[in-house]
Order: structure tokens, then sequence, then C-alpha cells
């Protein structure tokens, strides 16, 4: 964190000595990227020179919170963390049409283990782009892949306090790589986007596993009644309260080459390599406070999901394939109280079904909006059934409280 601090100071010591002003009423500096929907309620702490020749933002956000579990089989425990700990740049440089975006994460949850010869996961998103109109977002680095709803919402645009059981397994996350998405929302009419990708195909900050296969991801999204207020299709729940009937129909297809990870983007390495073919489908509807969303999401491959390892066979590890359902309900009141229902059901592929539990998942919450998502309290029990091919079953539960504040 000292370093944080330190970037800090001297960005703004930078600016000091470039006569940059900060005007914060003034000048809209909230940048809006499709590949990168971050949820703002203001302003940040912008900066643009005098001349206009450059432009940076800066934002935070943190979740904290309290956990009490209980595994079947096993003792109650507590559990307390920082669980998302984010600051975030943003920008243009030279002329407004070409911008940037860096996101570097710091909470051990969002930074994983450190483990002999990976890399360290900070770097979150680190991309630019080239917006040469409104219907344009052209983009190099690596940033969130057009995937599932869920997925492209920032954390902090969550309704309950972490995304669902088939968002983990079946997401194809971030990546490294171009991305083309054409825009067309208009506020009563109808609406529709084209977002496509060519990336890598290993996840985030992933080097010196070169290969010969990529991943080629498309999405399409069908607005109806036209745009969401506030760009409402990027965060949970009817908070702002939509005066007319909103609707968001989605489709995205992934296909990953060569994949070297468990779950394509993400997870443990596996043995030998397999082609992915992930399908997610997504619907969301808002009006007058209630919301209502569904989603599919399935991963198929080309071979079968279990490698060995050819030095050990008695050594095996295994892509998640199968297919899930989500379906969420929430209805948020007049004095900014959210009452929210969820349930989740997964089932795995038949290649890992003796090595992995169909699973189902019932959540429930009761969130108080402060400033909208940038500043809320949050409770959600859950309750989880896993079901083994053996016959057996466990059950799970966990009661949380977070908070979650940020500019």
């Amino acid at each position: 964190m000292k370093k944080v601090a330190l970037l800090c100071t001297l960005l703004l010591s930078i600016s000091m000595h470039s006569q940059v002003s900060i005007e914060p009423t003034k000048n809209d500096n909230d940048i809006k990227l499709s590949a990168l929907p971050y949820y703002s309620f203001g302003k940040g702490i912008g900066m643009t020179s005098p001349d206009s020749l450059f432009q940076l933002n800066i934002r935070f956000r943190m979740q904290n919170r309290v956990t009490y579990l209980k595994q079947d089989g096993e003792n109650g425990a507590y559990d307390g963390q920082v669980r998302r700990l984010r600051l975030r740049f943003d920008g243009y440089v030279g002329n407004p049409k070409f911008l940037y975006a860096v996101q570097l994460s710091f909470a051990p949850g969002d930074v994983g283990e450190i483990k002999d010869g990976e890399n360290i996961n900070i770097i979150r998103d680190a991309v630019v782009f080239y917006r040469p109109n409104k219907n344009w977002n052209i983009s190099f680095g690596q940033t969130k892949l057009p995937g599932n709803r869920q997925r492209v919402n920032s954390s902090g645009g969550l309704q309950l306090t972490d995304r669902t059981i088939n968002n983990a397994k079946f997401t194809i996350d971030r990546d490294f790589g171009f991305q083309i998405h054409h825009l067309n929302e208009y506020k009563d009419a109808f609406s529709y986007n084209f977002k496509t990708a060519i990336s890598g195909g290993e996840g985030r900050n992933q080097t010196g596993k070169a290969d010969d296969g990529i991943a080629v991801t498309g999405k399409v999204e069908l607005l109806p009644f036209g745009a969401f207020t506030k760009d409402g299709t990027y965060f949970e729940g009817d908070i702002l309260r939509e005066k007319k009937p909103k609707l968001l129909l989605s489709g995205a297809f992934q296909q990953n080459n060569h994949a070297q990870r468990t779950q394509g983007q993400l997870g443990n390495d596996l043995f030998e390599r397999r082609t992915m073919k992930s399908v997610m489908l997504d619907a969301m509807f808002k009006y007058s406070g209630w919301a209502a969303m569904m989603s599919y999401m399935s991963r198929t491959t080309n071979e079968n999901a279990v490698t060995f390892n050819p030095a050990d066979l008695t050594q095996s590890n295994y892509a998640f394939v199968g297919n899930g359902f989500d379906y969420q309900l929430s209805y948020s009141t007049r004095t900014n109280y959210e009452f929210i229902g969820r349930y989740s059901i997964q089932k795995v592929g038949n290649d890992i079904r003796a090595l992995a539990p169909n699973t189902k998942e019932y959540s429930v919450g009761i969130t108080k909006y402060i400033w909208e998502h940038s500043f809320k309290l949050q409770s959600e029990l859950t309750f989880d059934t896993l079901d083994f091919a053996n016959g057996t079953s466990k059950n799970n539960w966990y009661l949380r409280f977070q908070v979650e504040i940020g500019i």
C-alpha cells in the first residue's frame, strides 16, 4: 500500500507542476466504456489539463465483510476479511477519442495465493480504447470479455454479496486481446449492441504460456423498449425505479481453442489442452422498483474433460463442463431498502460427474442503499445442497454482512 500511496502522491505532484485544474463540477469526467461498465454514483476525483490534452480520473472502492459459515459435518466458523479493494484510473491522452483504463486489486481474495512460477494478479484491467463516435468502441489490452451479464457487471453493482455459483464456474472473465463493440442504444426505442473479441484465451496476467490457440467471443444484446436509465443494464436491482418497463435479452458464445486452464480463462492448469465452447444467455427486466433476472451458462469440450499427467497417470485434472440456470427477483422500496431472492441450479457434465457434485443454491438478502451502489449495507443468507454421484449429499449455509463504499 506504500507503493500505491507513493503513486498517488507522484500523480498529484505531476499534475500540480503541469498546472492541472481540478474541476469536479464543470467537467463530466465519468468515462463510460462498454467493455468496462464500472458503477459510478459521482464523478470521483478528476483532473483535466488546461489545454485539455489529457484527463485523469481516480477512484477507489472496497468491500468489508464478516461471515458465519456452517458446512455439513464441521463446526461453524467466523470469517472477516476485506473481500475487494480496488484502485482505478481512467481518462484520455491527446484527444478524448483515445482513452485508457487501469484497475488494480489489492485484497487477498482478489490477488489470490502467490505460487512459484506464477504471476501476481494485481492488474485487473489495463486497456487502451479508440472511440471515434458514440457507436463504436475499439480496445486493445486486458479487460473483461463480452460474456454473461453478471460478470460484465462490476462486483460493486451486485445486489447480493457475491455472484452466483454458475458465474463462478462458467464465466469467461478477463483476457488480453482486441475488442470491437458496435452500440445502438436509444431512450425509448428498440436498441441493440454487437460485441466481439479476439483474445489469447489464457486469462489475465499470463506470460510464458504461448500456444497456437486463441479465443473468439461474440455477443448480441437486444433492448426492445430502449435503454435502461443511467446504464441500468450494468447494475442489479431497480434502484432508480424505471418509469417504463425495460427489458434486456442477450446471448454470447465463445470458442477457446487449446485452453490450458480448467475454466478456460480461470482455474488451475490442465495436463492436456482442451478446446472449450461456452454459451451464455441472459434476460433482465426492470420496472417501478421490481427487477427480475435469469441466466443460462454452459461449457463443453472437444474431448473428454478429464486430463491425466503423462508422467504419472494417477494424477488428473479436469475442465469444468456442464450447465446452470440462475433466477433472481427483487423489489426496491422508495426508502432505498431492497429485498432480494435468488435460486441457482448447477449440473456438471457426464465426463466429471464422479468428480464434482451437482449443486442447488438458495439466497435471500436485504440491502440498504445510502448512495446507490457506491455506498450500501448488505446482508445475505445462503443455503446450498451438494449432490454427489455416489448418492450422498451435503448441506451448507452462511450468513453474511457486508459494507461497500467507494468513489
